[in-house]
């Protein structure tokens, strides 16, 4: 019997530059696609510059050691508070389970805790379309506090 080995795959996670728009935004659509969604396209992909940055918010990508997007996480603060949204937490559709997704998740929230924020959110959608994000956010200690959001005390 043959055991079947994972694919590891190396990566670094980095601050978004524009050059990966194009990659980014092609596996986010893939990602969708095998989780059977109809892909669409999130408005805020197509200028991170100016839907987060300039906003004094952050944006991540993974990438491989082809310098090829495998991952993406953000995050937009609310305002008045100490809170922050966390936005667009994909892993490339054949590299998940494998921690990439972890790892961006705790970058996020590593910095969240540097810049002084306290509570980190999620949006989730309907749990029929987005059952591998009700499954994951709660293995970090995210806790549902009202329909379709989770929030983690940071």
């Amino acid at each position: 019997m043959r055991c079947h080995q994972s694919k590891i795959t190396k990566m670094k996670i980095i601050q978004f530059q524009p050059k990966y728009r194009d990659d980014l935004i092609f596996m986010i659509l893939e990602a969708k696609d095998a989780l059977g969604r109809v892909p669409g396209l999130n408005e805020d992909l197509l200028d991170i510059e100016s839907n987060y940055f300039d906003k004094g918010d952050m944006f991540w990508v993974a990438i491989d050691d082809n310098d090829r997007v495998i991952g993406s996480v953000g995050y937009n603060s609310v305002q008045s508070t100490n809170d922050a949204i966390i936005h667009r937490l994909f892993v490339k559709a054949n590299l998940k389970r494998q921690g990439i997704g972890t790892a961006l998740l705790k970058t996020a929230e590593d910095h969240l805790r540097f810049v002084g924020k306290k509570r980190s959110i999620v949006h989730l959608g309907d749990k029929k379309d987005f059952y591998e994000s009700w499954k994951f956010y709660p293995k970090h200690g995210y806790v549902e506090y009202a329909p379709s959001f989770m929030c983690k005390e940071l």
